[in-house]
């Protein structure tokens, strides 16, 4: 039986674009950004519930951190389709990490805690998260075009895959990692 592969040595699998150094960049990055994202959001609930002592704040503040991701979500698929989703993908991060410098900023300044700030922080977070998984999602098309439908549905389950782990992941190692004191 004749292969329809250039060199019948090799793999498919070995060329597959699910490998190539573009959907592993994308995927890596879109890992990393997501699971700092929700490490710091996560961090900055457990800081407000130190800071107040109230499980309410903890959980309010978690909460307030999901909801710009549920309501914008959508819009972030539209901006996807209208824009380059590089541009976007790194005008994400560069907010996301000029944030995070300002608020780093604004603490290490001796403003202390400060409800405002640190939910203004995990509400500004939660509004570029809205964006970057939408555009990812989006960018996969483009990225294997060529591949077929079978290799664009792993695509998609990796890509999705990777965005349970890191909003899972973050969460389970805060939680282990977390000081607890001797009188819980």
């Amino acid at each position: 039986m004749a292969s329809s592969h250039p060199n019948p040595n090799l793999s498919p699998a070995f060329h597959s674009p699910l490998t190539s150094h573009n959907f592993i960049l994308l995927v890596a990055g879109q890992g990393l950004s997501l699971f700092a994202n929700t490490m710091l959001r996560f961090a900055m609930s457990m800081w407000v519930l130190d800071e107040t002592g109230s499980a309410s704040a903890f959980a309010s503040m978690l909460a307030v951190a999901v909801v710009p991701t549920i309501l914008l979500s959508p819009f972030g698929g539209v901006l996807a389709d209208r824009i380059n989703r590089r541009t976007i993908m790194v005008a994400l991060d560069a907010l996301s990490g000029t944030f995070i410098v300002l608020a780093a900023i604004w603490f290490a300044a001796g403003n202390g805690f400060s409800m405002i700030a640190v939910s203004a922080l995990m509400v500004s977070l939660s509004v570029l998260s809205a964006f970057e998984t939408p555009t990812v999602q989006a960018t996969l098309p483009q990225l294997l075009r060529d591949s077929g439908e079978a290799t664009m549905r792993r695509g998609m389950a990796i890509v999705n895959q990777v965005q349970q782990l890191t909003s899972l992941l973050p969460s389970f190692a805060g939680g282990v990692l977390t000081p607890h004191s001797a009188s819980e």
